[in-house]
């Protein structure tokens, strides 16, 4: 009964299979096979226009190789001070980048304000050469504490960015539980509403381990292969990569894992709020912040419950996230085991 995080899952049975099944005769090496061919074509269709997709093995690499492509090494990076790429990277962002620096700002709910963002752009930071300069925003959708970036946030902080002279990078490690919530087709919240770059999360959502990094410019496609490969991303039997990514993308599993994940979420949600718990924040995708004294946590982690202290969301706040396989048994005695 773990609600530590949708990294602790198995992989969903539809992409084990598929990786059997395309371990059958010799392929070509380094993404020239048609495996890697059908997933691209895929995305295509997915994101309705054409595009240059590079898929890695983790959520690190595709975001570092989304940053190193536009970021030159006197460039930096604004993003919410919470996020993966600031927080949780172990400055591989600024190694990658050959030394890129990250502006992080605050935010309610983990969300980068529009408003903060303009006033610190407009302090005159461009062409002086003191001062690193300003070449990415970086959002996470969706973010370290569970909320959504709407279609028209997205758009006013591409705006900005337009204004600016900035790329536009998206963080999608759970990118399928904000589309489920939106409701909206995937191009609406990247290419159409400014997004240039996209990290494709797969993992979190029943892939053994596979990610892609999406450029919306496909001119950028050469640059990018030269960056995957010296970052160690250009897997020789890439097939096996693209086969998790196949399956993912076949008959919408990804949006069926997200929508059940996001469900189990919400159903936590409405059992303890109807129990008198408070939450931190809104439950928009599949995590929850909850507020609850230790003695009630201690008396879940006795059942056997496993979830985590949060600090940034003040005390007695613990992290509780669903995953694509969560029990719904699970998630009804969790809620009867919390407002006893």
């Amino acid at each position: 009964m773990n609600f530590c995080s949708d990294n602790t899952t198995q992989a969903c049975p539809e992409i084990l299979e598929n990786v059997v099944r395309v371990n059958n005769g010799p392929a070509m090496p380094y993404g020239n096979d048609e495996v890697t061919n059908r997933v691209c074509e895929h995305l295509k269709k997915i994101f309705e226009c054409d595009l240059a997709a590079f898929p890695v093995a983790t959520g690190t690499a595709a975001n570092v190789l989304a940053l190193s492509v536009y970021t030159p090494s006197h460039g930096s990076i604004l993003c919410q001070e919470e996020s993966h790429i600031n927080v949780d990277e172990c400055g591989a962002p600024e190694l990658y980048t050959g030394g890129a620096k990250l502006v992080p700002f605050k935010g309610q709910g983990a969300k980068l304000q529009p408003s903060e963002l303009e006033a610190y752009l407009n302090q005159g930071w461009a062409g002086n050469v003191h001062q690193m300069q300003p070449a990415m925003v970086s959002i996470t959708q969706a973010s370290e504490s569970g909320t959504v970036y709407t279609i028209d946030e997205v758009k006013e902080i591409s705006s900005l960015c337009k204004k600016h002279n900035l790329k536009l990078h998206m963080d999608g490690a759970r990118f399928g539980n904000a589309l489920v919530h939106l409701g909206c087709a995937p191009a609406d919240i990247t290419w159409k509403a400014g997004v240039d770059v996209l990290s494709f999360g797969a993992t979190k959502n029943g892939v053994l381990g596979a990610e892609a990094t999406i450029f919306f410019d496909p001119s950028m496609t050469e640059l990018a292969g030269f960056k995957r490969k010296r970052g160690g991303h250009l897997f020789s039997k890439m097939r096996f990569l693209s086969a998790q990514l196949e399956a993912y993308l076949a008959n919408d599993l990804w949006i069926k894992n997200a929508g059940h994940a996001n469900a189990m979420a919400k159903r936590l949600f409405e059992g303890l709020s109807s129990g008198g718990i408070q939450l931190r924040y809104p439950v928009e995708a599949n995590e929850l912040f909850i507020l609850i004294e230790k003695p009630v946590a201690e008396r879940l982690q006795n059942v056997g419950f496993s979830f985590y202290e949060y600090p940034l969301g003040g005390a007695e706040c613990y992290r509780l996230v669903t995953a694509w396989n969560t029990d719904a048994n699970d998630v009804e005695l969790f809620i009867e085991t919390a407002i006893i």
